[in-house]
Formats: C-alpha cells, structure tokens, sequence
C-alpha cells in the first residue's frame, strides 16, 4: 500500500508505517511498541490493507466502490486523526498530578470500536464541542461504509451502542449525542473458486 509522506507529532509517517507492514522493516522498531500514534496507525492501515484485499478480490474497484478515491480519504482522515489534537484534561485523586488524554486517541478508539465490528469501515471520526473544558457536552461524528449484505440501520445501531459504552467507561467525556452516517455500501468479497460449490 503507497501513501503519501505526511509526517505525525512522533517523527514516522503513514508511509513509513505502511512500508513496514509490507517489509518488517524500520529504523527503530522499538519506538512502535511505546507510541500510541504509530500504533493507532499501524491498526487502522492493517484494517484498511485487509478491507482493501477483499474489495480488489472481488474487483469491486472496477465497479466503482472501493476505488482510489475511497481508499485516499480514508487516509486523509487518518492522517488528521493520528494527531494528538486538543488535550482533554482528566481527574487526578492527587492535586499535583496533571492528567490528559488526546483528541487524536479518542478518535482512534472510535475507529477502533467501528473496524471491529463484522461488515463496517471506519469514516471521519470527529468530536464536537469543548473537550477541554471536563462535563461540556460532545457530540461524536462517525461515517461508515457498510459491506452489502449487513443491515444499514442495524450496523448504526449496534455501533451507537457499543461507542457508547466504550467511551463512558475509558473516558470522563459527558457525551450527549452519538451520529452516525452511512456514507458508502461496499459490495461484498466474491467467493474464489475453492469457495465456490
């Protein structure tokens, strides 16, 4: 997989972390065992690599669906979410400690939650409001695409759920809306020959 050579908060780039899931190589392997961000990156481009697989077996890149377009705003939006973005203060039982978590590592969670449910890819992920400011009300943005063949309704539901409950219990956000949007139907993988009866 190519990207372009934008460069995260860490020093690596989607391209350095794509070329070292092709080849197993990279400067300092080490780093990707502690940085979030290469982590994130390296999770959401083996999701991506995998749905892309089974768009291009079942060519549906030639229909339209899954083409290089799909793919690149995929990782536009990778590419602004793998920042930290605003720093989102945490409580602290102890008044000398100052705890954060990042934008960018709730965004990653969201898309997370959403590549591991069975038929759905991850979209823009965004959070709206003050996250800087603790029990300001957010409202989370998610676009999916949904392979043919799993229920739109039910996808986004199920979602919703799940976001939910994944979001109370790994972070003090006071969420009051969760959206969710489909913004693309994928056609399912074809069966290969040695699938087929």
């Amino acid at each position: 997989m190519k990207t372009t050579g934008d460069t995260l908060e860490c020093g690596h780039s989607l391209a350095e972390l794509s070329a070292y899931l092709d080849t197993g190589q990279i400067d300092d392997p080490a780093h990707l065992d502690s940085c979030p961000e290469c982590q994130a990156g390296l999770a959401s481009l083996r999701h991506l690599s995998e749905l892309g697989s089974d768009l291009l077996r079942s060519d549906v890149a030639a229909a339209g669906s899954g083409n290089d377009d799909w793919m690149q705003s995929i990782l536009d939006n990778l590419r602004l979410e793998l920042r930290p973005g605003r720093s989102i203060p945490l409580q602290s039982e102890d008044a000398h400690d100052t705890l954060w978590e990042t934008e960018g590592s709730i965004s990653a969670l969201i898309r997370s939650v959403a590549d591991a449910l069975p038929g759905t890819a991850a979209g823009k992920c965004r959070l709206h409001g003050d996250v800087t400011t603790p029990g300001a009300g957010i409202t989370v943005e998610v676009d999916i695409a949904v392979v043919y063949g799993h229920a739109m309704e039910e996808r986004a539901a199920v979602l919703r759920q799940e976001l939910a409950e994944t979001l109370a219990f790994h972070t003090e956000l006071a969420i009051q809306t969760i959206n969710i949007t489909v913004t693309d139907v994928l056609e399912p993988p074809t069966p290969s020959k040695e699938e087929q009866p």
